[in-house]
């Protein structure tokens, strides 16, 4: 058994000390201003306890759709997929292409609909509505517990960054970055959030166009990238498909069987269509045909960003042949720290430190504005002061903003364990968003699906995917290559264990009164579901299912250069 991705305290770390100076400083300081301005001004439109947690339901689609994007533009994005990259090659497409670009177009087409429909402000909510307490409570704590360890992620990769930046110790870079996050979730809610997410998203852009084509001039262009890479790694290594035969060896170490299950179904699924850090964005939107096109909008730069991770990550392998192994100090997650050190000069190095800042603001401002409205509105208001003025759950929304952002920088130290966050972050999505998804897909498509069954399903579903991978990859009873691969095979486990109790639990106890199942399960609708489009809302680039089935045709020609 391999893990790479592990021990990362293990390693005699390069220096990397981005050679900055004032420009850089000026252009990183001119965005802090703009961010907490942008916070300051949210906070005016905040009075009740919609507008902090989903902005009123007020946006547009477009400004919903690229703040959907962004929250994904995180350390999942940037250090994670450059790192994948690094790690396993061109194999990084499958997350986007098989990996997100469906499940978004599900997300949109299927599932917002009874989301938005339904008027919940949470996805635990909708499980409250189709299921009972039990599994809404359950469910609460789960996503808030997966949340803050997610926000712990993007955290400690805006640490990476501020260290290289100014020298700080680690420690303090953690603190110091979340602290400032905290400022503008606090002042204007999801509002804020959003708003910084749009502007991030341009930012990002213009932090990463110049390192992947200074990093591809560099090995001479995409030719003499795959011919360093081939040389090292074999031809696989830089295709998509190469070596996924069953029994075959790949650097990813799965097959093209639990590639399609375990990351294009299962993984990619649960993560798309129940992460609340996602579907928060589309609920926000003004009204259903928004919210639907929020997903659909946002699949269209997901297919061509892949491009703007994926090569720096091959090009560090090749100017380092040795990364990811103590031979050469630097971990995977290192990739685009060092690219940024070798290659861009100063100013283009400020734009770029800036956009990879915005990054990971955006990846944990989407986390802890999801774990506030959850923990507020699912635990708080639920279980714990039912019944309370409004006013109240705002303040306590911003007290439990607190909270989340202290408990994520005790989670950033725990990422700093892996060499590879990106197989940290699939690891987590295995254990709580999968086994959620088996519960939502079998309760939104089964209507005898029973009360209790959910609770069950989601439980069961958890822990065996955590069985699976603490247990048999990580005792070495199952041999698994790598990290992924156990992922994918967790993800699949999870999914099937938590469909079959369902099932099995359904079978012995009743099923809920189809009264309360309208507009909750497929094939029923509520009155919010019927809603008519707006005059002038008819125009070819709002229309969901065209938008939806372009996306999924423009991903699929993606593949062929890569398929051979």
């Amino acid at each position: 058994m391999q893990t790479p991705s592990y021990a990362a305290a293990a390693y005699q770390a390069v220096e990397l000390r981005l050679p900055t100076n004032w420009l850089d400083y000026s252009i990183l300081a001119i965005y802090f201003v703009v961010v907490l301005g942008i916070g300051l001004a949210a906070r005016r439109s905040v009075r009740t306890s919609l507008d902090f947690f989903l902005s009123g339901r007020s946006l547009p689609a477009w400004i919903t759709g690229l703040a959907f994007v962004s929250a994904n533009l995180a350390a999942t994005e940037i250090l994670g997929m450059a790192a994948n990259s690094a790690q396993y090659g061109a194999y990084t497409v499958h997350w986007y292409w098989i990996g997100a670009i469906p499940a978004m177009v599900f997300l949109g087409l299927v599932m917002m609909p009874f989301y938005y429909g339904s008027k919940v402000r949470s996805v635990p909510e909708f499980l409250l509505l189709r299921f009972d307490r039990a599994a809404h409570l359950l469910s609460s704590v789960l996503f808030a517990f997966a949340a803050v360890l997610i926000a712990g992620v993007n955290l400690y990769a805006l640490a990476i960054v501020v260290q290289a930046l100014l020298g700080w110790p680690q420690w303090v870079a953690i603190v110091v970055a979340g602290a400032f996050v905290l400022a503008y979730i606090t002042l204007g809610g999801l509002s804020s959030a959003i708003y910084n997410e749009v502007l991030q998203f341009f930012v990002i852009l213009a932090a990463l166009i110049p390192i992947t084509l200074l990093g591809l001039r560099k090995v001479g262009g995409w030719g003499g990238l795959t011919d360093r890479l081939t040389a090292r790694h074999g031809h696989d290594f830089t295709t998509a498909w190469g070596g996924t035969g069953i029994g075959s060896a790949n650097p990813l170490g799965a097959n093209w069987l639990t590639i399609v299950l375990g990351l294009g179904f299962v993984l990619s699924f649960g993560y798309w269509t129940t992460n609340f850090a996602e579907v928060q964005r589309a609920l926000s939107a003004r009204n259903l045909s928004a919210a639907q096109r929020t997903p659909l909008i946002a699949a269209y730069p997901k297919i061509f960003i892949v491009f703007l991770v994926m090569i720096p990550g091959l090009v560090a392998a090749a100017l380092v042949p040795d990364i990811g192994t103590s031979a050469s100090g630097l971990q995977y997650n290192d990739a685009i720290p060092y690219l940024m050190q070798e290659l861009l000069p100063n100013g283009v190095l400020g734009i770029a430190v800036t956009g990879l800042l915005a990054a990971f603001m955006a990846g944990m401002a989407a986390n802890v504005s999801s774990f506030n409205t959850v923990f507020t509105n699912d635990i708080w208001a639920k279980y714990v002061r039912p019944g309370r003025a409004d006013a109240h759950y705002v303040r306590f929304g911003r007290l439990i903003t607190v909270i989340g952002v202290a408990a994520s920088v005790g989670t950033a130290f725990l990422a700093s364990s892996f060499s590879n966050i990106m197989s940290y972050l699939q690891t987590l999505f295995s254990f709580f968003n999968v086994p959620m998804f088996a519960v939502f897909i079998v309760g939104m498509f089964w209507k005898r699906a029973s009360a209790r069954s959910g609770f069950w399903g989601l439980l069961a579903g958890t822990v065996t995917a955590m069985v699976n991978y603490f247990v048999f990859y990580r005792e070495g009873i199952v041999p698994i290559p790598s990290d992924q691969g156990a992922n994918f095979v967790s993800a699949i486990a999870g999914f099937v264990a938590g469909a079959v109790v369902m099932v099995l639990v359904s079978l012995f106890t009743g099923p809920k009164p189809a009264a309360e199942l309208q507009g909750l399960v497929h094939g029923t609708r509520s009155p919010g579901m019927s809603e008519a489009p707006a005059a002038g809302d008819d125009a070819w680039y709002r229309r969901p299912a065209l938008l939806g089935w372009g996306a999924i045709v423009l991903a699929a020609v993606c593949y062929i250069p890569f398929s051979f």
